[in-house]
């Protein structure tokens, strides 16, 4: 759960969502009693997760830390998973945002101090795949590699 939030991670950002503050309107239910949530925008990244680590890594994943679920939630994001190939060591990590203001849901992640603790704990099992990468918290480049979406089904 390394660097997936920055906002100076590489990550595209994700489309504009509808706002009021914008000027626009936001869409109704079809009752037209109640506004739509913006359905969000997925993202993708990979990183090398070290094998000597594989085993430590599937552990701090089945007990992450409260303050860092709840920082992931309180930042608007959804549907976070991380997958691992054993044959490449390859970490996939795959996540919806649903807010409104990305750059500002990043900056709430990053100023989290477990956050901050978790992401040095995890990096230290990791390699990055992106050349010139340091860690989670040094932002540019990203640790995490964002890998394009070439398709999906909903």
């Amino acid at each position: 759960m390394s660097q997936l939030w920055s906002p100076t991670s590489g990550l595209p950002r994700p489309k504009t969502p509808p706002t009021a503050s914008a000027g626009l309107e936001l869409p109704l239910s079809p009752g037209g009693t109640t506004r739509v949530r913006w359905p969000g925008r997925r993202f993708a990244q990979i990183v090398k997760l070290k094998p000597e680590f594989i085993d430590k890594y599937k552990e701090v994943h089945a007990a992450v830390w409260p303050e860092v679920l709840k920082q992931i939630k309180d930042c608007n994001i959804q549907d976070y998973s991380i997958f691992h190939d054993p044959g490449t060591g390859i970490l996939f990590a795959n996540f919806k945002y649903v807010g409104y203001d990305f750059d500002g849901d990043m900056e709430k992640m990053r100023d989290n101090p477990k956050v901050r603790e978790w992401w040095r704990m995890t990096d230290g099992f990791q390699e990055s795949l992106v050349p010139g990468a340091t860690s989670s918290e040094t932002g540019e480049p990203s640790w995490w590699k964002p890998v394009e979406e070439v398709f999906y089904q909903p």
